[in-house]
């Protein structure tokens, strides 16, 4: 009957024993989980209107934009604005720098809570423990606007704390956020010290997860600490470590751009000017709506294009991947 909902039936054979499996019907399998699905409803939500749908916008990118025509009316003109990016003085420079500030922070970032979530699970002292996490996540809630203001003050050359200990041992004070060989590192420590203790949190759940019997076991087997965190714990938190690391580099090219154009100035520009901050300047500042969207673009596609090569490595080292 037409609307009837229908079930089918799958025979295998196992051992010689027929055994049926009952497939249910996909409306029936999300009437049994309806609360799941209104459970999730915000969120879904909120991906559409503030992630799929401003999709709509891409078009820019290949249109020189008018206002008064619009979005639909304004003229087509293809790649032009991705050749004159291309071709623009700057790319090198921003494409350098963005690659180098964020493989910079990758590297620098990325063990750092790994290893303090393994030190925090081999802590017994629940006080100390509670102590170290609260110490270590608080500066996550840090805003950067407020963060950026610290760095100001702390790294001053007229008072700051870093250069009166400078100042102490007969040196002259530093400009340390006047000086382009100084920012990346400012940027990227900072950014460690900021969220370490945040990113180790899924870190420690995972281990959570690791049986103490295999502990126990290792215990009786005489294996040293160190041996039980190579043998058992490593191990344990690997699939979990692999799908963090694919989704960073599929993230590379998509620094924050607050915190460097907050930290930015004309004596640091050649090091701090990126493509995120590049995007707003053009985009925001000048105006150039289709010239920036086709930025912004080509800068996705990079993440979009790391993001699969780095999942099919992932997969083809370890058998571990997001798909």
């Amino acid at each position: 009957m037409k609307g009837e909902v229908k079930e089918s039936l799958t025979i295998e054979g196992i051992n010689g024993e027929v055994v049926i499996h009952q497939k249910e019907s996909i409306v029936k399998r999300l009437l049994k989980t309806w609360q799941l699905y209104v459970f999730i409803l915000p969120a879904v939500i909120y991906f559409i209107i503030f992630c799929y749908g401003p999709m709509y916008g891409v078009q820019l990118a290949f249109k020189d934009y008018n206002p008064v025509a619009g979005i639909m009316g304004s003229e087509w003109i293809g790649f032009d604005n991705f050749v004159r990016f291309f071709k623009s003085y700057q790319f090198k420079q921003l494409l350098e720098n963005t690659l180098i500030l964020s493989l910079y922070q990758l590297i620098a970032g990325f063990p750092i809570p790994i290893i303090l979530a393994i030190l925090l699970n081999q802590l017994r002292g629940s006080k100390f423990k509670k102590l170290v996490q609260t110490v270590t996540y608080a500066p996550h809630f840090i805003s950067i606007v407020v963060l950026v203001g610290m760095l100001n003050i702390f790294l001053s050359p007229r008072g700051g704390v870093v250069n009166q200990i400078i100042q102490l041992f007969g040196q002259e004070p530093i400009l340390f956020l006047g000086k382009e060989e100084y920012f990346r590192h400012i940027y990227v420590l900072s950014g460690v010290w900021q969220n370490m203790g945040w990113n180790a949190i899924i870190y420690l759940a995972a281990l959570s997860g690791v049986s103490p019997e295999l502990h126990e076991a290792a215990i009786m087997d005489g294996a040293s600490k160190i041996k039980r965190i190579l043998h058992v714990d490593l191990p344990a938190i690997l699939p979990t470590v692999m799908i963090i690391l694919v989704m960073n580099f599929g993230s590379v090219m998509s620094l924050g751009f607050e915190k460097a154009y907050l930290m930015q100035n004309s004596q640091n520009i050649s090091s701090s000017e990126i493509i995120a901050t590049y995007v707003y300047k053009m985009g925001l500042l000048n105006a150039q709506y289709g010239f920036s969207t086709a930025v912004g673009l080509f800068n996705s596609v990079i993440n979009c294009t790391l993001l699969i090569i780095v999942n099919k490595v992932s997969k083809k080292i370890s058998d571990i991947g997001l798909w």
